[in-house]
């Protein structure tokens, strides 16, 4: 489902059934950490495709073990930048999609008192950015992160980017499209609104946390 779409900009919010089933399970308070890191995984390859349908190929010719044929393969360099920590979560599922993706790693907390993002690492290679970066983060909030984070990018070079996530908030959404208006949003779901100490409502508590066991979620 394309909830904004314009000449610049366009939010994905997905109502593929598999993902919504999934999506129950990642909010369930009862779901242990191991599960969720599973659903995780399977949730953000569902998206995945989603969020690649539109990557270009070029031609190629294979040889089966019949006859020559003319095939397709990707002809465009990807970069995957999963938001430290609870991005780790999706790099595996993107990786068993994409193969020859390289990994880039952004450190950002969010002050729980300013709500701001806080840069703490920065492991982007002094190469050439690649043709197109998928920033992932599970959780868009108060969307303070994802555009710190795509700042980052586009001045080391980055030309194309897309955001993927698996749960956003109106409040989230907004600010990266205000900002950076030119990144397509892929979320599995929208909710309602952030809390006052800025969680995503009904959400599933914090992503990190849940996936690795730690903190009150």
């Amino acid at each position: 489902m394309v909830i904004s779409q314009g000449k610049a900009q366009e939010v994905f919010v997905s109502n593929h059934p598999l993902i919504q089933h999934k999506l129950s399970l990642l909010r369930d308070i009862n779901t242990e950490p191991k599960r969720f890191r599973e659903v995780v995984h399977e949730i953000t390859i569902l998206l995945a495709y989603e969020a690649t349908a539109d990557l270009t190929t070029r031609e190629i010719t294979v040889q089966t073990p019949l006859t020559q044929t003319t095939s397709r393969e990707l002809e465009q360099q990807i970069g995957l930048v999963p938001i430290l920590r609870s991005g780790l979560g999706m790099v595996g599922a993107m990786l068993t999609v994409l193969p020859t993706a390289q990994v880039w790693h952004l450190g950002l907390y969010r002050d729980h008192k300013t709500l701001q993002p806080i840069t703490y690492y920065n492991k982007l290679p002094g190469h050439t950015a690649p043709d197109l970066c998928l920033v992932l983060d599970p959780m868009l909030a108060t969307g303070g992160s994802a555009v710190a984070a795509i700042n980052i990018l586009k001045e080391w070079g980055t030309k194309r980017i897309k955001f993927m996530g698996l749960i956003g908030a109106p409040e989230g959404v907004a600010l990266l499209r205000q900002h950076h208006p030119d990144v397509p949003i892929y979320i599995a779901a929208l909710d309602d609104h952030l809390n006052d100490i800025g969680y995503i409502v009904p959400g599933l508590g914090d992503a990190g946390d849940r996936q690795f066991g730690t903190g009150q979620f």
